[in-house]
């Protein structure tokens, strides 16, 4: 069955350019020009996927990445003209999946498209429970508990989590960690994973005894459940 694509892009010759590319590669694509038509529609029809132009007209990008995600985990590809760290940042932090900055070569938007729909068709292949110390991740629900206190976490934080639970006592680069969560060979500043773990230790380690996530200086990170550790 060919994947399904929302295009929210303002911009008629982009968006025409994107939809023609996308088509080529056997994928369905439904184009809008602002948010409201596509959180509508998103709340109506399925997709696999959504491409989320940032500088829309009535209500930006960000604020439709935010509306959409407190009913969907659809992947989001943010596309912009802003390239600095901290609208990337706030991108991410809101829901976002991806970040790619205008201008972009069609190969890299497909790229990281293939790669993102991989990962969330390889987030549906069990429904099980990943535990570490006090810890459980619920899979199929993706539910995490630490002391069996649930704890609310964004889409972009608990990929984080599940990839560290995966690799527990394996130490993991901040290059691995943004190819393996992220999806695809980033280029740009790898302090977003930084940035992740932080926001992730705040809600995972900070209110709790036993710290999990421990900093290998120079190397990544690793996540042991030893409280000797």
């Amino acid at each position: 069955m060919d994947k399904k694509i929302l295009l929210i892009e303002d911009d008629s010759q982009i968006a025409r350019f994107i939809e023609l590319e996308l088509e080529h590669e056997g994928y369905q694509v439904t184009k809008f020009d602002n948010g409201y038509d596509g959180i509508n529609i998103l709340k109506e029809k399925s997709f696999d996927l959504l491409l989320l132009d940032i500088m829309l007209p009535g209500l930006n990008g960000m604020e439709v990445c935010s509306q959409i995600r407190e009913f969907s985990d659809i992947p989001i590809i943010m596309l912009t003209a802003k390239s600095e760290l901290e609208d990337k940042v706030k991108g991410l932090d809101i829901g976002a999946d991806d970040y790619l900055t205008k201008p972009f070569e069609i190969e890299e938007l497909l790229a990281r498209i293939r790669a993102h729909l991989r990962r969330d068709e390889g987030n549906l292949e069990n429904e099980n429970i990943l535990k570490t110390a006090d810890v459980e991740v619920k899979l199929d629900a993706h539910i995490v508990k630490r002391a069996g206190e649930e704890i609310e976490l964004t889409k972009k934080e608990y990929d984080l989590l599940v990839y560290l639970i995966r690799n527990e006592g394996i130490v993991v680069s901040r290059d691995k960690l943004l190819n393996n969560v992220w999806g695809y060979d980033y280029t740009g500043e790898t302090n977003i994973v930084d940035v992740y773990i932080r926001y992730l230790r705040s809600k995972i380690d900070d209110p709790f005894s036993q710290k999990i996530i421990h900093t290998v200086r120079g190397v990544g990170y690793v996540l042991r459940s030893d409280k000797n550790v």
